[in-house]
């Protein structure tokens, strides 16, 4: 089962993603710049990105794990989304 945390502040949410899986998915290049990336971790917004992921995903069966934090997520401060392998 695919397991996804995804991130919470008051005002935004992010699921966290290996950049290899939307490279194997094919929609590394459909990810916007209000997503964004650490390392080989992209953190998909939850607006647009994030549905474009559960779209690819469709079928397989995921468990979502969330975290919330009252303050600005860290996340906010990582560079902006770029599909590079």
């Amino acid at each position: 089962m695919k397991k996804i945390t995804f991130y919470t502040d008051p005002g935004h949410g992010w699921a966290a993603v290996p950049m290899a899986e939307l490279f194997t998915l094919g929609i590394a290049d459909k990810i916007s710049p209000y997503s964004y990336r650490k390392g080989e971790t992209a953190f998909l917004e939850e607006d647009c990105d994030f549905s474009t992921y559960m779209e690819a995903i469709k079928g397989q069966p995921y468990e979502i794990k969330e975290h919330h934090t009252n303050n600005d997520s860290p996340i906010r401060n990582y560079k902006r989304y770029e599909a590079t392998a």
